[in-house]
């Protein structure tokens, strides 16, 4: 099948309004929807939706992006492991989400699903895709990581067995801070640079690991969201959070490559929470909740 880049478009509208709509279901409040344009002359040229709601009752922040943008020259960081494409005019259209739950016992959760296409003349559009999901939790639970990695599973079933394991390694192997030896969380899955089914069955395991966030992620939020909490476990939750701007920021392939490109930076960073906080050398009491993140969640483990 012909690379039909629109039809990916077309979904990914789809999907984003589908989350926002959920979203919005479960806290009760309103997302802002804030339409933007790329004016001529700036370096990208394009639109998207970005979709924001925050202080809301459930979600301190939840964001919710759609962009199809078009650029004269596909940036170093799409072109790393496609050194033939350098310097290729490209489209890159992309749904990205992070949301930061209120209550620290609701996980963090991001998810991307996206696709470029280098536009090289005289030529077809070389597509590929890339995204996945992946889950943050600031207090660790069995059962919601094992539910969010069966849905990943069994959303990439059909695509080959192989699918789910090579991708949930791979995601282990990127939301890690290198600088801190440390994982961002309990992984999920992530893959990147893909085209080897072809066109139309890439284009459909997108669709199928879109399809399965509300699935994956929801459920966990209901289980968790009227658990009490206090000051100790909000300290906890903040701390925490700023392991999340450090990797958004040094090491996210996806933030360098919409800066690098002139994307729109208020789009781009709608994954930093509201709050974060820092501190030198913190340790926890051993035994304690907050120490088993770190012994028992945060170590690559396979869940299944």
């Amino acid at each position: 099948m012909q690379a039909q880049p629109q039809a990916v478009g077309d979904w990914l509208r789809g999907l984003q309004a589908r989350i926002v709509e959920a979203v919005e279901g479960a806290d009760g409040g309103r997302a802002v929807r804030d339409a933007w344009h790329k004016a001529p002359g700036e370096p990208l040229q394009g639109e998207g939706l970005t979709c924001i709601l925050e202080g809301g009752d459930l979600f301190e922040r939840a964001g919710c992006g759609f962009s199809q943008v078009r650029g004269p020259r596909l940036p170093p960081s799409a072109t790393q492991h496609r050194p033939e494409l350098a310097g290729a005019p490209f489209e890159a259209m992309g749904v990205s989400l992070v949301f930061h739950p209120r209550n620290p016992y609701v996980p963090t959760v991001h998810m991307n699903v996206r696709m470029i296409a280098a536009l090289p003349a005289n030529a077809e559009p070389v597509c590929w895709f890339g995204g996945g999901m992946d889950l943050t939790p600031y207090y660790g639970f069995e059962d919601d990581a094992v539910h969010f990695h069966r849905s990943c599973h069994d959303a990439l079933a059909p695509f080959g067995e192989d699918k789910y394991p090579r991708f949930k390694a791979w995601c282990d192997e990127y939301f890690c801070l290198k600088h801190r030896g440390e994982q961002r969380g309990i992984g999920g899955i992530f893959f990147d640079d893909f085209s080897e089914l072809g066109f139309e069955r890439s284009f459909c395991m997108l669709q199928s690991v879109g399809d399965a966030f509300l699935s994956a992620y929801m459920p966990i939020v209901e289980r968790r969201r009227s658990l009490p909490w206090g000051e100790r476990e909000r300290d906890f939750q903040l701390y925490r959070r700023g392991r999340y701007v450090e990797f958004n920021l040094v090491w996210d392939r996806g933030t360098h490559f919409g800066l690098q490109s002139g994307g729109r930076t208020e789009s781009i960073l709608l994954s930093m929470p509201p709050q974060a906080s820092w501190a030198y050398r913190r340790e926890e009491a051993p035994g304690s909740a907050e120490a088993r993140l770190y012994t028992d969640f945060l170590p690559r483990r396979e869940w299944l």
